[in-house]
């Protein structure tokens, strides 16, 4: 975190959490809801605090039900600062450290939103939605909707919808399968996968942006029971205190 937000914090340490004013779309976007309604849920025109704490457990995720949209926070100073002051609690909320105050974040997709990236060193990579090389994936995970999520020490990430073909074209075997061959044929469970290649040879004709220029990670992959997803991969969608 900033040394001035960590000072804030020393300085001011009983400042009250807020709720319901930011919240990570599932495309990676940080949204404002000026008037803290971030968790209010609109289900057949009725809304209210009832419904909020409802929604909080709902653990089939945002698509659902009619979330507040708030406003895009465009300005690039304030994303690049709540980017380098956003973190996670013990209990798996995320939060961002304004100053001496956490600001609880409502989760549409994960704690990061994932996306591809050609790097010159690494090859094929993830970056999240702060710019940050996401990795290495410690394990790959696949909800009941076709939603590729990832599992990595900086907390799980769901890749962004328009880079899933991408990322799953990237995914095979160590013998070589494909990891949409192993889809198409149903299999639940995949002991490993690697993401990204090695340092292609002299005479096998892949060059190095193709192939990547470091050894392929490996991580299995496992399917999410339904209605699992936040205690499967340990976070909480929409915090409440």
């Amino acid at each position: 975190m900033d040394s001035e937000v960590i000072a804030a914090m020393a300085r001011w340490p009983d400042v009250p959490d807020v709720y319901g004013w930011l919240s990570l779309s599932s495309q990676g976007a940080w949204r404002l809801h000026p008037r803290g309604h971030g968790w209010v849920v609109d289900r057949a025109g009725a809304s209210g605090a009832a419904d909020a704490a409802a929604s909080a457990n709902d653990a089939s995720g945002a698509d659902d039900v009619s979330l507040d949209p708030g406003e895009a926070i465009t300005n690039p100073r304030i994303l690049e600062f709540i980017g380098r002051n956003y973190a996670a609690d013990a209990q798996g909320r995320w939060y961002f450290q304004n100053g001496p105050q956490r600001v609880y974040v409502r989760l549409d997709g994960a704690p990061w939103i994932l996306r591809t990236d050609r790097d010159a060193e690494r090859g094929l990579v993830l970056r999240t939605h702060t710019g940050q090389i996401y990795g290495p994936v410690l394990r790959w995970w696949l909800d009941e909707d076709g939603h590729l999520y990832a599992q990595a020490d900086a907390g799980a990430g769901l890749v962004a919808g328009r880079d899933v073909g991408e990322v799953i074209d990237a995914l095979h075997t160590p013998d070589g399968r494909a990891l949409t061959a192993l889809l198409e044929a149903d299999i639940q469970a995949v002991p490993a996968l690697q993401f990204g290649g090695t340092e292609p040879s002299p005479d096998d004709g892949r060059t190095a942006d193709a192939a990547g220029k470091s050894p392929a990670t490996t991580a299995s992959l496992d399917r999410i029971p339904p209605g699992r997803l936040e205690a499967t991969l340990g976070f909480v969608r929409r915090p409440l205190p």
